[in-house]
C-alpha cells in the first residue's frame, strides 16, 4: 500500500518536499526484498537505494547530493517512508547519512571526494562508531585510544596513529566498508580529548567479525583495534574536537529518528484502522464499538503530536543553516523522545487491537513492535533527550 502524504501540505515543507514525498510514496511499495538475512537484505537496500538516487539526499550537492546541503526535512521525508514500509530499509538508508555525516561536516576535501560520491552511488556502505561496552551515553569513559606512531624531528608531526580498544552496538558493523571512528587522543580530557578517524574495513588490526543479534535483526557489531594503524591523513575534523564533531552530527540526525518512528507509528495506526473495519465478533465489527473508536483517536492524536514536533525540529534546523549553523538541540531531542515514546504506545495498541492475531510472526504489528524498541535506545536513549531538554530549560 502506498504511504500516507497529506502531512505533506504542512507549512513546514516546500514544493521541494513534497515532491520528493509522493515520488518516494509511489516507489517504496514496488520494492521487494528479501529480508531474512538482514546483512544481505540491508546490502541490498543500500544498492537499490543508491541505484534510484535516494541516497544523494545523504550526502550535500558538490559531492553527488540531490541538495546543496544535508536537508533535515527530506531526511525526515525518507525516513518516515520509508520506515512506513521496511525498518530494515529505513535503517540501510539512515546508517548512509549518520555514517558519513561527520565526513561531510569535517572532512577534508580530500577525504570528502574519497567517500562521499561512493555513499550517494551506495557503492560504500558507512558506520559511526561511538559507544563503546562502557561508554554508552558517557561518550567520555571511552576507553578506544589512538596514539602517534612514527614521529618525526619536527614537533607534533608524525606519519600515522595507532588505534587500540572496543566500540560495540556499531550499526552496518562487518558490513562496512569504512567507519568513522571516535578515540581518546587525550585521555585525562574527558570529552575534550576525542577525535575523530576515518577507518577502512581492511585495515590491519581492525576485527569486525563479533555480530551482535538483537530482536529486531539488522546489522550490528562489536569492533575490535588491536595495533590498528592509520595515516596521519585518516585524521577527521580538528585534534581533540571529536565529541563536538559527533554531537553535531547526531543533531543532524535525531530529528529524522523521530521521522523513522513516525513512520512505523503510521503503519501501526493503518493496520489496526484496516484490521477493526473487518474483523467480526458479537455481530458487528471491531470498528463498530466505542472503546475501539477511542483507542483509535488517540492513536491518531498520538502521531500527530509526534509529526508535529519533529516536522518543527526539521525545519527549525534547516532554517538555522541559512543562517549560519543555529543548534536546534533541544527541539531535536523533544521530537526523538516524543516521537519514539509515542511510537511504542500506538503500536503497542494496534498489536493490543490485533488481539492473539498480533503476536503471531509475519503478522506486521508484531514486526512493528520489535522494530521500535530500539528507537528508544539509539541515539541518545529517552532519559538523555530529557535530560538535555531539562538543562536546555534552566538555561533559558
Amino acid at each position: 500500500m502506498r504511504s500516507p502524504t497529506q502531512h505533506l501540505a504542512l507549512p513546514f515543507f516546500d514544493d521541494a518536499h513534497r515532491a520528493l514525498g509522493e515520488r518516494l510514496a509511489d516507489w517504496a511499495p514496488q520494492q521487494r526484498v528479501d529480508e531474512s538475512d538482514d546483512r544481505r537484505a540491508c546490502k541490498e537496500w543500500v544498492a537499490l537505494l543508491g541505484a534510484h538516487g535516494w541516497l544523494r539526499y545523504c550526502v550535500p550537492a558538490k559531492h553527488g547530493g540531490a541538495l546543496e546541503r544535508l536537508d533535515s526535512r527530506a531526511l525526515v521525508i525518507l525516513r518516515e517512508t520509508l520506515a512506513f514500509h521496511s525498518p530494515l530499509a529505513d535503517f540501510a538508508f539512515a546508517m548512509q547519512g549518520l555514517g558519513s555525516g561527520a565526513i561531510t561536516l569535517a572532512g577534508s576535501p580530500a577525504q570528502q571526494a574519497a567517500y562521499l560520491p561512493a555513499v550517494a552511488r551506495g557503492d560504500k556502505i558507512a558506520a559511526f562508531a561511538l559507544s563503546e561496552p562502557d561508554a554508552g551515553s558517557d561518550a567520555g569513559a571511552m576507553k578506544t585510544e589512538a596514539t602517534c606512531a612514527d614521529p618525526t624531528r619536527a614537533e607534533g608531526v608524525f606519519d600515522s596513529y595507532i588505534l587500540n580498544g572496543t566500540k560495540t552496538w556499531i550499526s552496518n558493523g562487518g558490513i562496512a566498508d569504512f567507519y568513522c571512528v571516535f578515540a581518546k587522543t587525550d585521555v585525562a580530557a574527558g570529552t575534550r580529548g576525542i577525535t575523530a578517524f576515518i577507518v577502512d574495513a581492511a585495515t590491519p588490526g581492525l576485527d569486525t567479525s563479533e555480530h551482535i543479534a538483537v530482536m529486531a535483526p539488522h546489522p550490528l557489531a562489536t569492533l575490535k583495534f588491536d595495533q590498528c594503524t592509520i595515516p596521519a591523513s585518516a585524521q577527521l575534523g580538528a585534534l581533540n574536537g571529536g565529541f563536538k564533531l559527533a554531537m553535531q552530527t547526531l543533531d543532524i540526525f535525531r530529528a529524522s529518528v523521530a521521522g523513522a518512528a513516525l513512520g512505523m507509528a503510521r503503519r501501526a495506526l493503518f493496520e489496526a484502522v484496516s484490521h477493526a473495519k473487518q474483523r467480526k465478533m458479537f455481530g458487528q465489527t471491531l470498528a463498530d464499538f466505542q472503546l475501539t473508536q477511542a483507542r483509535l483517536g488517540e492513536m491518531a492524536a498520538l502521531v500527530d503530536a509526534a509529526a508535529l514536533l519533529t516536522y518543527r525540529a526539521a525545519w527549525l534546523r534547516d532554517e538555522g543553516e541559512k543562517r549560519g549553523g543555529v543548534r536546534v538541540t533541544m527541539e531535536a531531542a523533544m521530537a526523538k523522545m516524543t516521537a519514539t515514546e509515542n511510537a511504542q504506545r500506538v503500536i503497542d495498541m494496534a498489536l493490543q487491537l490485533h488481539g492473539g492475531l498480533g503476536v503471531k510472526v509475519g503478522v506486521k504489528v508484531e514486526s512493528l513492535y520489535r522494530d521500535i524498541r530500539s528507537l528508544r535506545i539509539y541515539e541518545g536513549a529517552t532519559e538523555v533527550q530529557q535530560l538535555i531538554i531539562g538543562k536546555s530549560v534552566l538555561q533559558g
